[in-house]
């Protein structure tokens, strides 16, 4: 359980600029019906200068999303195995968004010119990522946006994490406040010159960077739900929404069990002092969830109990032994407990 007092009442640090960076989902950009969602939601607001959308998702439970068709793709060509049925309903869903927007970036070409590429061997991390690059394309021209091209302004250490030098090189490419940026989530450059995914769920970790690039004055998450609940629905009966709540409580109830952005979604941001706010696409009416380094004063008042979480496979042990401060190496002797019955 975490309660409000982490992340006391106080003045937060502020961002530099008064843009907003907007990452779409992938049930948010499933087909062209969720697309002019998005354009208006964009529209509503000038400060929603930086767009990050991911792959087309699931239209509906039985469909496929376009990064497990690509996956497919490229497993299936790197042993020499037909792809032709995987890779046709990756040129229906783009080809399908594109005549129904009337957006022209030439989508049918592109994919021929990539179904080339599969053949000649390239990397499952550069196939993956044009699901992210496609949309990206189509989204770009639709809102008559400037396009940038991650591998060339996002750098991915080898362990997968963002490289410092990212911040002057992407945030040079953001710098005009006046222009609406698209920028694909999900992948960069690697040291080695050549495209490198985030994790799955990278999309959210590509927010957070174009936003601390840009100096940006929130971070919205786009999704299919309205915001963080207190509980667990299928646990507790009506859940509370959660209206704002800390970096520090969140990194707790994810400890626990809770399902939110991964750390490495959140850490760009939390380390510039840019709040994250978590929105549905769907109902974009509702605030949803704000994500802050210190609550409101308001906030403080009326929440004592920002969120419950659990996890099934989870233990708490206690150990109790009088004098145990006194003992040196004690802690380590009890750790290494756990480390030789192989317990993480």
């Amino acid at each position: 359980m975490a309660t409000s007092d982490q992340g006391r009442a106080g003045a937060a640090p502020q961002a530099g600029s008064g843009r907003f960076v907007c990452k779409f989902g992938g049930s948010s950009l499933s087909q062209a019906s969720q697309f002019h969602k998005v354009r208006a939601i964009v529209e509503a607001d000038d400060r929603r200068r930086i767009i990050v959308p991911s792959a087309p998702g699931k239209r509906d439970g039985g469909d496929t999303k376009i990064t497990d068709l690509l996956y497919l793709c490229h497993h299936s060509a790197s042993i020499g195995a037909d792809f032709t049925a995987p890779f046709a309903a990756i040129v229906e869903r783009f080809t399908g968004i594109e005549r129904e927007l009337g957006a022209s970036p030439a989508i049918e070409e592109r994919l021929e010119s990539f179904r080339l590429e599969l053949h000649s061997g390239v990397s499952a991390d550069y196939a993956a990522s044009r699901g992210e690059h496609f949309c990206g394309l189509l989204l770009a021209n639709w809102l008559d946006a400037e396009f940038v091209e991650p591998a060339e302004a996002i750098l991915i250490t080898a362990r997968g994490l963002v490289d410092a030098g990212t911040w002057p090189l992407l945030g040079a490419r953001l710098a005009d406040p006046a222009k609406r940026y698209v920028v694909p989530g999900f992948y960069g450059r690697g040291a080695d010159g050549e495209v490198r995914t985030f994790s799955r769920g990278g999309s959210d970790v590509t927010g957070a960077v174009a936003a601390r690039a840009a100096k940006a004055r929130l971070y919205e998450n786009w999704t299919d739900v309205s915001g963080l609940l207190m509980a667990d629905p299928r646990i507790v009966d009506a859940p509370r929404p959660m209206r704002e709540v800390t970096y520090a409580e969140i990194r707790e109830l994810a400890y626990m069990g809770a399902s939110v952005l991964h750390e490495e979604a959140m850490a760009p941001v939390r380390e510039a002092g840019i709040p994250i706010n978590i929105r549905n696409t769907n109902a974009p009416e509702h605030p949803g969830t704000r994500i802050v380094s210190r609550l409101s004063a308001e906030e403080v008042a009326s929440t004592k109990i920002a969120g419950i979480a659990g996890k099934s496979t989870f233990a708490m042990v206690t150990v109790s032994k009088n004098l145990m401060n006194r003992e040196v190496g004690y802690v380590y002797r009890l750790l290494g407990v756990f480390e030789h019955r192989g317990i993480p």
